[in-house]
């Protein structure tokens, strides 16, 4: 059934958002098209369509129709439904808001903010993937997009401390590090969450996870449902201060990284009273102060970048520096570190059932840069990849290893040195 479509309140919110950089971003660009050559979509499809700059026409429009001199005229035409479900599988399913394109842009615009912002204005028009939406309303409902109430959280650390022996706390009292977790880890990839807690158990970090704010991702976000974005941000920072948390640390999930590090505070309203680092980043901290000990791993290795830890995060040394004697035979991929290739999963992409086929032709891309290496495994930092690369891998058939850097690590222990 076809949901309806609130055109006013789309246009209402682009004309909201266009104070500061995006208003200004919408007068500087000149159209070039060299967002083209950077975007992994158009590099699979060769459609114009998923030229990045065009992701700006539909807030480009509400913008110009309310200034001058196109306002003095009647304005510029008025965006219809017919736009708008348009461009929705342009703003959702063919951008993962990876902001490789703005690395080439002569104006430096950033369109993975207007993406953001435009999918704001499509969630109040009542447009949006479906699987994304619902997505958002479980985080609302449920505590996490994949439905990991606090319950089921309870029953997945009490199964994973008895099967693997090891301690995971959860509600302590107080605590240094507030560690968060994502659902996919949670459900598909459970081995990650004891792998933080054999890394952190063994470098002696008093540590743990809450019940009460344990989902980094931000599903609210993705969906441009700005309410649930906020109400994500607000059970973490609630569960932070009441522990006490000096630092919060985010999984391997790479736009749960980017929106509790660098909109968290934006979003929530005041300053985070905590600081907020990626598990690579807080392991590197580690082993920069001799906490962690490490055997060495000789298999080919070559690693993938996710782009919210890397190109937009800034945290793309830090995984180097744990490969930096751990991993002896380590190959450099082509494009690499921020200028790396994207998954083709990354912003909600992985959950829109419809962007499935897309995403798997975009992998193509990440197959060759490893083929190119000649390693034997891919290397990643960001669940979300993962399962994106494990989908495309298995749709293609590919014979290379996938794996986790978290989980490599924590196999690879040298535990005659533990705290």
């Amino acid at each position: 059934m076809k949901r309806e479509v609130n055109v006013q309140a789309a246009a209402n919110k682009f004309l909201a958002q266009m104070s500061g950089n995006l208003g200004a971003y919408m007068e500087a660009c000149v159209k070039c098209g060299l967002c083209a050559t950077a975007c992994h979509f158009y590099e699979v499809s060769q459609d114009p369509k998923h030229t990045p700059a065009y992701k700006l026409f539909p807030m480009a429009r509400a913008y110009k129709r309310s200034k001058p001199p196109m306002s003095w005229f009647g304005g510029a035409p008025k965006i219809t439904e017919a736009d708008l479900r348009h461009w929705e599988e342009l703003i959702f399913d063919s951008c993962t808001m990876c902001g490789r394109c703005t690395q080439v842009c002569p104006m430096g615009i950033d369109i993975s903010s207007i993406v953001a912002a435009s999918r704001q204005a499509f969630a109040a028009a009542g447009l949006g993937p479906e699987d994304l939406r619902m997505a958002a309303e479980n985080v609302r409902d449920r505590g996490s997009p994949l439905g990991v109430t606090p319950s089921v959280l309870e029953d997945r650390i009490e199964w994973l401390e008895d099967e693997e022996e090891i301690e995971i706390p959860i509600d302590k009292a107080s605590a240094d590090v507030l560690l968060t977790v994502s659902s996919i880890e949670l459900m598909k990839y459970p081995d990650s969450v004891v792998a933080m807690a054999k890394l952190l158990n063994h470098a002696g970090v008093n540590w743990t996870l809450s019940s009460k704010g344990y989902e980094a991702t931000n599903f609210g976000f993705l969906s441009g449902k700005s309410d649930i974005a906020k109400l994500s941000i607000e059970r973490v920072v609630a569960a932070a201060e009441a522990v006490q948390a000096k630092t919060v640390v985010i999984p391997e999930c790479g736009h749960a990284f980017g929106v509790m590090r660098w909109a968290g505070a934006n979003i929530l309203g005041r300053p985070l009273p905590f600081e907020v680092v990626h598990i690579t980043e807080f392991l590197a901290g580690l082993k920069r102060e001799g906490r962690l000990k490490l055997k060495t791993l000789s298999k080919s290795v070559t690693y993938h970048d996710p782009c919210q830890i890397s190109r937009r995060g800034g945290a793309a040394d830090a995984a180097r520096y744990l490969l930096e004697g751990f991993a002896t035979d380590f190959r450099e991929m082509y494009p690499t570190h921020n200028h790396n290739w994207c998954c083709g999963g990354g912003g909600g992409v992985q959950a829109m059932k419809r962007a499935t086929n897309l995403r798997h032709q975009v992998f193509r891309i990440k197959m060759n840069q490893v083929e190119d290496t000649g390693a034997g495994s891919l290397i990643s930092a960001c669940a979300n990849c993962r399962l994106t690369m494990d989908e495309s891998k298995e749709h293609w058939k590919w014979d290379k290893g996938l794996d986790s850097l978290v989980e490599l690590l924590a196999e690879n222990l040298d535990d005659t040195t533990q705290h």
